[in-house]
């Protein structure tokens, strides 16, 4: 299947506050049913533990409400493991103020902040939206500002993630979930393709798993 960019509604808010408002919360289901959590999960308590630490300083890139970092965070929590996180979008009105996280508004391309702010810059759904150009751009600017590491979480596109998501859009509010759920397969990138990308960044190494369900988990070391 090959990859065709799409024009994803979300992204320019192209639609009433409400149906915006409907949109992020399909989108917290999807993650919540579908693996964007487990995922989430995974790299983060993965890549702690790897690097030896008992407490983290994380920057979640494109973060919108944080949904799948702040889950998981609270799930490292309840094991003794702190997870301090600050959320950069490049639109406001995707964040809120009862997060409990500090937010910045920014680019991912370049981001405001000095090398090594964090220990690691984290994603989720969002280099799919990115030329594989940027992709390669916005990991390099992640692992400038981090520490250890730089964790993605995205779909892996296929034909049969495709149909799974057409069968799934009645589970959905949003006619904003019914373009983008779909056109978000087509333009996501196979794990083969992320790593082509991240050998043009100055990562040291990366590991990449194929997690549930049609999920991508790369951790990429400084």
């Amino acid at each position: 299947m090959k990859r065709i960019p799409q024009r994803e509604l979300l992204d320019d808010d192209a639609g009433t506050p409400a149906e915006i408002a409907a949109s992020l919360r399909d989108l917290r289901h999807i993650n919540q049913w579908f693996g964007g959590v487990s995922t989430a999960e995974f790299l983060l308590r993965n890549a702690i533990e790897k690097a030896g630490l008992s407490q983290a300083e994380v920057l979640e890139v494109a973060a919108g409400t944080g949904f799948c970092i702040r889950s998981a965070a609270k799930k490292l929590h309840r094991d003794g493991i702190d997870v301090r996180i600050t959320g950069l979008d490049r639109r406001a009105s995707h964040m809120s103020d009862d997060t409990g996280m500090r937010t910045v508004v920014g680019d991912a391309l370049a981001l405001p902040f000095p090398p090594g702010s964090f220990d690691f810059v984290s994603s989720c759904l969002f280099m799919h939206h990115l030329s594989p150009d940027d992709v390669v751009r916005c990991i390099n600017e992640s692992l400038r500002v981090c520490r250890y590491g730089v964790l993605i979480n995205d779909l892996n596109r296929g034909t049969i993630h495709l149909g799974l998501v057409y069968l799934g859009l009645p589970l959905f509010r949003s006619r904003i979930t019914w373009n983008d759920a779909p056109a978000s397969v087509r333009q996501a990138y196979t794990p083969e393709e992320l790593a082509e990308m991240i050998k043009r960044t100055s990562a040291s190494r990366f590991d990449i798993t194929n997690r549930f369900l049609y999920r991508i988990a790369a951790t990429i070391w400084k």
